[in-house]
């Protein structure tokens, strides 16, 4: 079993580079969107930094098991620098085509960079907790998911703040800087070796898992999905071109869906006390997911009885998304780490990290295609249909 102080130290360097996450996609997509790009160009600037989450999810859960979280956790680090090193230094001279495939290699470089620090981190939580501590598993892995997506809302603000301040260039070299730093520290202080397996890892276990984690993995798919199909490009776009908001403004807004969003995951196991194994954490899903999938239904109504009001209406309607969407997310990061067990849950929490990368990636590209063609209220039908799919997955878990 890790001692705390390691793990400590793997979560502190997820919350750094989860503030640097959350920046960069914000410089990226309104100093972009500034320059004249198109709602579907911005999210082909994303594509490749999903894509590369699918691939590195299912790698680097085998890779997890098999050489331990600590190289994982220092290649993710590592690879966030290069990638903002290499956009801060994107040739002026560049013709527009080739700068759209420049931009997408460091934003893919950014996805693996992601997706090997969270998997390092949401694995490690699975070696501190005793092995008869489901709830006591339920409140670490809500308060490890909250906190690092309130830290990415406040990363939004970042971004924003910092390309209307320094600018470009230096936003990014500053975030640069902070991470070198956070690698260095990692380097020295982290000794113990963290999820490496003690049992050897078959081939087939990389595809083929339980039908639990395959139906989980499948709902966070459309799950994630669901939320980027709107808040990717269509909500930022909608802010910055349609309600005329400041790049501080639209970065501000998102910052705080995103931090509110992230306190109420940390809470949800006070306010879920009855939800202490997998049973009840399914049956928990299934009620929260019936509950999410009419709220965009809900917001799209308000919108055609109250057109006069339509900004304001969808905000607050996306505010109410955001808390029930906390609830289903929260629950689902629980699933996937109790489900697993001691030796496998690197290999797991990979897998099921596919899952959402496939989901955001799919949001992602539906994102920019639904908006440009059919505006945000399509993207909210969309992700409607998205949450539906996704609770009839998740029901079928508790079948098993």
């Amino acid at each position: 079993m890790a001692d705390l102080k390691s793990y400590s130290i793997v979560t502190m360097a997820y919350w750094g580079f989860t503030i640097t996450d959350g920046a960069l996609r914000m410089l990226v997509l309104l100093n972009f969107h500034a320059m004249g790009y198109s709602p579907l160009e911005l999210a082909y600037l994303f594509l490749l930094y999903e894509a590369m989450g699918i691939l590195t999810n299912f790698i680097g859960g085998w890779v997890g098991a098999r050489f331990g979280l600590r190289l994982t956790l220092f290649s993710g680090l590592f690879l966030q620098i290069l990638a903002l090193t290499m956009l801060a230094f994107l040739p002026d001279t560049i013709p527009a085509a080739s700068a759209v495939i420049y931009i997408m290699i460091t934003q893919a470089m950014s996805g693996c960079a992601k997706d090997l620090t969270k998997m390092s981190s949401k694995s490690a939580v699975k070696l501190v907790v005793p092995p008869d501590g489901d709830s006591l598993l339920f409140k670490w892995v809500s308060i490890l998911t909250g906190s690092k997506n309130a830290l990415k809302g406040a990363g939004f603000f970042v971004g924003g703040f910092l390309l209307s301040t320094v600018g470009f260039f230096n936003g990014l070299m500053i975030m640069a800087v902070g991470l070198l730093i956070i690698l260095i520290l990692c380097a020295i202080l982290l000794t113990q070796e963290l999820g490496k397996s003690k049992v050897k890892i078959k081939r087939r276990e990389l595809v083929f898992k339980s039908r639990s984690i395959n139906l989980l993995s499948a709902a966070r798919i459309f799950l994630f999905a669901s939320r980027d199909v709107w808040f990717v490009v269509g909500l930022p776009v909608f802010l910055s071109s349609v309600a005329g908001w400041s790049f501080d403004q639209t970065g501000a807004f998102m910052a705080i869906w995103v931090i509110g969003y992230g306190i109420i995951q940390a809470l949800v196991p006070k306010i879920l006390k009855r939800t202490n194994d997998s049973q009840t954490a399914v049956l928990s899903a299934t009620k929260w997911g019936w509950g999410l999938s009419v709220i965009p239904l809900l917001i799209l109504l308000m919108i055609n009885m109250m057109p006069g009001e339509n900004i304001i209406l969808m905000l607050v309607g996306l505010l109410i998304f955001g808390t029930v969407f906390a609830f289903n997310s929260s629950l689902h990061s629980y699933l996937i780490v109790v489900l697993s067990d001691h030796d496998k849950v690197s290999l797991n929490v990979g897998f099921y990290y596919m899952g959402n990368a496939i989901g955001r990636f799919m949001g992602t590209l539906l994102s920019g295609l639904v908006y440009q063609f059919y505006g945000l209220s399509a993207c909210l039908g969309v992700s409607s249909i998205m949450i539906f799919i996704s609770v009839i997955l998740v029901g079928r878990i508790k079948n098993e």
